[in-house]
């Protein structure tokens, strides 16, 4: 598994853009209201605005970034605004770093975020070294979120519209990008956005938000994008305790990790969620809602706004774009949550927040897919073994098996702490609290574990 801290940030030169007084700014303008209203809140401040909008998909799609239609609100709307508008062609760096990342993930078991990465790689790399390339003072999005200026440089920090912020698809983004960055809507609410646009009777007022991966249109579907790239499988849904087939699914590579929607429910109409997926044995193990928890996420890619925290860090993480921000330990490649948490696709994002001070970015990761994901086949007929008991050696009905002590996924082999939780920026362990434990698993986990060795004793 490749470990955090591997992927580095793109040095950027400076001084900081925001204390270069009037600015060459280059908007990215996606045909929304968000990033119109950015543009004119740029022109009004007198700063020398240039919008710029990406042509990132050659192929059909239904909304976001890459349909005609939104090329051509951006360039009226610019039009509107009395600033110059250009197209960009970026749809080779689209492909390589979001398209292709994103079906090859689906074949693997994995579920990446193609939003977050087209931030990473597209719109925060290529598009943000062309804009200095250039020759302008920074980059300016419509993104609800802050930069905020601090003693130690800039830091990323959650929108003023608490149900738009969108500091959970930027928290990649280090020091020197963000040095570089301009959110003017971060300070605004949606309606106050809506009401500027409005105010300039801009033809984005009250256009609707996209929703949808851009590149996939509203009546083809991940499915049909995704079996037209990569051969789709069905496969069995089994008991995640005794191996019972349940049922069947019509390719395991679209199940995610969690998911409830279209798979069996249980006996007496219990949920029944998907608590491991074995793409290569074609295979989804279901349980009940408390086994599609964890205590803890493996994590990798890890990147940090300032230096990475030591080991045993205090944060506040979150998995989703609108989820809340938990309470967790960040220990090298594992995420510890406080209470057992959700499950997590492996390829989504978790946002790392400083706990002192909650709407503050402190770095991000991607969740990491840890080997072996089987799921066991179920009993041939006659077979005489019984369920496995987690961790130790298959039982017979003569034999219940030895009970075993199975890890974590994605832990070291060594048992022990993970160390004495520390502050963010501290070198020294904190003061108070026990040194805790690293857990036992349980819920999803201990099912893992269960149906691996299941597995292997096969």
């Amino acid at each position: 598994m490749v470990g955090c801290g591997a992927v580095p940030l793109v040095p950027f030169a400076s001084p900081p853009a925001r204390t270069l007084g009037i600015m060459r700014v280059l908007v990215a303008m996606s045909g929304g209201v968000d990033s119109s209203v950015a543009a004119g809140l740029l022109r009004d401040a007198g700063h020398q605005v240039v919008g710029v909008t990406l042509k990132l998909w050659g192929g059909e799609a239904g909304s976001g970034c890459c349909s005609v239609s939104d090329v051509d609100d951006a360039r009226r709307v610019a039009d509107q605004l009395g600033i110059d508008h250009h197209v960009f062609h970026f749809g080779e760096i689209f492909d390589e770093t979001v398209v292709e990342p994103y079906v090859a993930g689906h074949a693997q078991g994995s579920t990446p975020n193609p939003c977050v990465e087209c931030n990473r790689h597209v719109k925060f790399g290529a598009l943000l070294e062309r804009a200095l390339r250039l020759g302008f003072d920074a980059l300016a999005t419509g993104h609800h979120a802050r930069v905020l200026g601090t003693r130690d440089g800039p830091r990323l920090a959650r929108g003023e519209d608490a149900a738009k912020d969108q500091s959970y698809v930027l928290a990649m983004l280090g020091a020197a990008q963000l040095a570089r960055l301009v959110l003017p809507v971060g300070e605004l609410t949606k309606a106050e956005v809506r009401a500027l646009a409005a105010s300039w009777d801009l033809r984005t007022a009250a256009k609707p938000d996209s929703q949808d991966v851009c590149f996939i249109s509203s009546h083809q579907g991940r499915s049909a994008f995704l079996g037209a790239r990569v051969p789709l499988h069905s496969g069995e849904l089994v008991d995640a305790g005794t191996g019972e087939v349940l049922g069947t699914v019509p390719a395991v590579e679209l199940v995610t990790l969690g998911q409830r929607r279209g798979l069996a429910d249980g006996r007496g109409g219990d949920r029944r969620y998907a608590v491991a997926v074995d793409v290569p044995n074609r295979r989804v193990a279901l349980g009940s809602a408390a086994q599609a928890t964890a205590r803890s996420i493996p994590v990798q890619q890890c990147t940090w706004v300032a230096d990475p925290p030591g080991q045993a860090a205090e944060v506040l993480a979150q998995t989703s774009a609108h989820g809340p921000a938990l309470p967790a330990t960040f220990d090298g490649d594992i995420v510890w949550f406080a209470d057992p948490h959700r499950l997590v696709a492996p390829g989504q994002t978790v946002a790392f927040y400083d706990q002192a001070h909650p709407d503050v970015v402190v770095g991000s990761a991607v969740v990491a897919l840890v080997p072996p994901n089987a799921v066991p086949a179920p009993p041939s007929p006659g077979s005489r073994e019984s369920p496995v008991t987690p961790g130790g050696t298959p039982g017979t009905r003569e034999s219940p098996g030895t009970p075993g002590t199975p890890g974590t996924p994605g832990t070291r082999e060594s048992p022990g702490t993970p160390g004495t939780p520390v502050a963010l920026g501290s070198t020294s362990p904190a003061t108070a609290g026990p040194s805790r434990q690293r857990e036992r698993p349980e819920g999803a986990e201990l099912a893992r574990a269960a149906l691996c060795a299941a597995t292997s004793a096969r």
